[in-house]
């Protein structure tokens, strides 16, 4: 029987691509997304308008109204909503406490009221926080060091008492910095791969955050969608209610990500340097032996490949 999926923030970088991967699958029967284009885009999700099994809804995780309506005649939810950057959530940690915490409490108890049978959900490895450890273990995290990553930490909390409290699956999907088309270049928050590669299109040397040390577990989108599939239709009882990084397993210093990029694209760019940003970690690097193990987890994209098909895709708009 094919399954009818909700995604919140479906008009955002990773639900819009996961929208693209379910809609071709044959085991999908309906997709509906559930956005305010606060930070997404419905130009992101145009091109599927016309596709029958495809429906979107302008509307807000933070209206538990919304989420029920939204919920209505689904199965399946991957919840991608959420309003992300550290750094805005240190400027603004209210309105990041409100959608992240207060929204994803509604459309889990939309859920739970409406029957869905299980969530995946966008987790974030800034749950890592002070911890050490490298690389990162799901079950060793240290203090939190934004409000943002206490909001995410805080949405694994609460998918834990649900399960056991209402007998909703749950799957938590610990990002590593995802990258890839349909990511927004702009705005005060944008992220540092897009960032850098509109300078590059724009013949505009960027900032390098520090010395460029900083390291990161950088993840092509496209290894994203897959865990969400993955997830969503496991029937492996034993992958359920379970926690995963998703990344793929290789450290990128924010030297050598410009310097790729720099190469890819041939430029004759040299970066300038500016301060640390408050809020970050300076090493990021995860261990995803769990999710190949439980979830069947391969990235199919390693970082090298995905910021080729991220420069060429950025370069043709």
């Amino acid at each position: 029987m094919k399954k009818n999926i909700l995604i919140t923030g479906g008009a955002g970088f990773i639900g819009s691509n996961l929208v693209d991967k379910l809609l071709k699958d044959e085991r999908v029967g309906k997709v509906r997304v559930l956005d305010n284009l606060s930070t997404g885009f419905y130009s992101n999700i145009e091109r599927f308008s016309e596709n029958p099994a495809f429906e979107f809804i302008k509307g807000d995780i933070v209206s538990y109204e919304q989420c029920v309506s939204a919920c209505k005649g689904m199965q399946l939810i991957s919840h991608q909503a959420a309003l992300g950057s550290v750094p805005r959530s240190i400027q603004d940690p209210i309105t990041t406490n409100t959608v992240n915490i207060g929204g994803t409490l509604n459309v889990f108890t939309a859920a739970k009221n409406s029957g869905i049978e299980r969530i995946i959900y966008a987790a974030s490895s800034s749950t890592y926080g002070s911890s050490n450890e490298s690389p990162k273990i799901e079950n060793i995290i240290g203090s939190p060091l934004s409000p943002y990553a206490i909001t995410k930490y805080v949405n694994e909390l609460y998918a834990n008492v649900f399960k056991s409290l209402y007998n909703v699956d749950f799957i938590g999907l610990r990002y590593f910095n995802v990258f890839g088309p349909y990511q927004n270049p702009g705005g005060e928050y944008a992220a540092v791969i897009p960032i850098f590669v509109n300078s590059i299109l724009k013949n505009t040397a960027p900032v390098i955050n520090g010395d460029g040390s900083v390291s990161r577990d950088f993840t092509y989108v496209e290894n994203a969608v897959q865990a969400n599939v993955l997830g969503l239709f496991t029937q492996d009882s034993i992958s359920l209610n379970q926690v995963y990084n998703i990344a793929c397993g290789q450290s990128t210093t924010l030297n050598d990500l410009f310097f790729t990029l720099k190469n890819i694209s041939e430029s004759q760019l040299i970066p300038q340097h500016g301060k640390n940003r408050i809020g970050d970690i300076q090493h990021s690097l995860a261990d995803i032996s769990k999710a190949r193990k439980l979830l069947g987890y391969s990235p199919s994209v390693n970082v090298q490949e995905g910021l080729e098909r991220t420069y060429l895709w950025y370069s043709k708009l």
